[in-house]
């Protein structure tokens, strides 16, 4: 449990609001919303989704350089898929962020934040519904009220899953690349 968390939150948000755009905060109000919602249905603390919404994408207009710097901090190395496109580290860079500038230590907060552009094997709870609420937050053109309803009647797991074969599905058609952690991701659901 993060003490304060309502300060925290506050905090984090004012931040949001000034590092990032304005049409990207309002998609971390809206991840972060529906991280609350989410977290509800599987009785996880709603506050801290919360914060792991509003938290995701701060770091998300950093440029290429300030992006590898910042994400280095954290020791985990980078992939190739990482160096040839850097604001892939975003999640990365928020979670340095969220430890060097606000404190924060809460391991599944900082996982869920750090690890939400790809998901990664074994993802805790808060991950998985943070890696959902990024995808099908309302904001998106193609979510409807319908479509999330469905996936809100799912459980975790089938949820998560339908949720990252979708964005796979997606990606492969693209003609993008895959990243394995998503892969793994996919695989350990």
């Amino acid at each position: 449990m993060i003490p304060d968390i309502d300060d925290l939150i506050c905090k984090i948000d004012e931040y949001a609001k000034h590092s990032v755009t304005q049409a990207r905060y309002e998609h971390s109000v809206r991840v972060a919303q529906m991280c609350e919602r989410i977290c509800r249905l599987w009785n996880i603390d709603a506050k801290l989704g919360y914060l792991s919404g509003i938290s995701h994408d701060i770091c998300k207009c950093l440029d290429d350089e300030t992006m590898l710097a910042v994400s280095k901090k954290d020791g985990l190395g980078f992939s190739d898929l990482e160096l040839k496109k850097p604001g892939l580290l975003h999640g990365r860079a928020a979670a340095v962020v969220l430890t060097e500038k606000f404190g924060i230590k809460e391991e599944d907060l900082l996982d869920a934040v750090r690890y939400h552009t790809f998901g990664k094997k074994d993802f805790c709870d808060l991950g998985k519904i943070l890696y959902v609420a990024d995808k099908i937050e309302p904001g998106r053109k193609h979510i409807t009220t319908e479509y999330i309803e469905e996936k809100l009647k799912m459980d975790l797991n089938q949820m998560t899953k339908t949720v990252l074969k979708e964005n796979i599905d997606y990606l492969l058609e693209k003609g993008k690349l895959v990243a394995p952690e998503s892969k793994d991701f996919y695989n350990s659901l």
